[in-house]
């Protein structure tokens, strides 16, 4: 099951089914199913607010992931997403609304099934593993 919701900014405009059956492809292509994913639209203050009380960080970020279950064949999260931050990744990046935000979408669950972006070479991966989803995206 996959949610989206809104906090205290409006819906984005997104075909959510594609979204939907999106995300469930790159979750089972890499050999997981999907749980309960619960993605959460919010705005800058929203989001530092949540940084700061769940996690002790006092800086603004693009996503959060909260992961649920430990059970190790299936992917159930929390995902908090400040709409804020990806219209500035936007201008920074030069990417249209919905693809940046495709990209942070599928950033949170990449987490998930592995990678991780702490160090130049890790991000390098996580990038490209990005742009492979966009693509796959892009593609049906």
């Amino acid at each position: 099951m996959i949610k989206f919701n809104a906090i205290d900014v409006m819906m984005p405009v997104l075909d959510y089914d594609r979204v939907r059956s999106w995300i469930t492809t790159v979750i089972e292509s890499a050999g997981y199913n999907v749980g309960e994913l619960h993605y959460y639209f919010c705005s800058d203050e929203t989001m530092l607010k949540i940084n700061n009380d769940r996690l002790g960080h006092d800086f603004y970020t693009d996503i959060i992931t909260f992961p649920l279950v430990s059970d190790e064949d299936y992917i159930s999260s929390e995902f908090c997403i400040s709409l804020d931050r990806v219209a500035e990744n936007c201008l920074n990046f030069g990417r249209s609304f919905e693809s940046e935000l495709l990209r942070v979408l599928i950033h949170g669950v990449l987490h998930l099934i592995g990678y991780d972006d702490l160090s130049d070479e890790e991000r390098v991966k996580m990038r490209s593993k990005e742009e492979e989803c966009l693509e796959m995206f892009l593609n049906n």
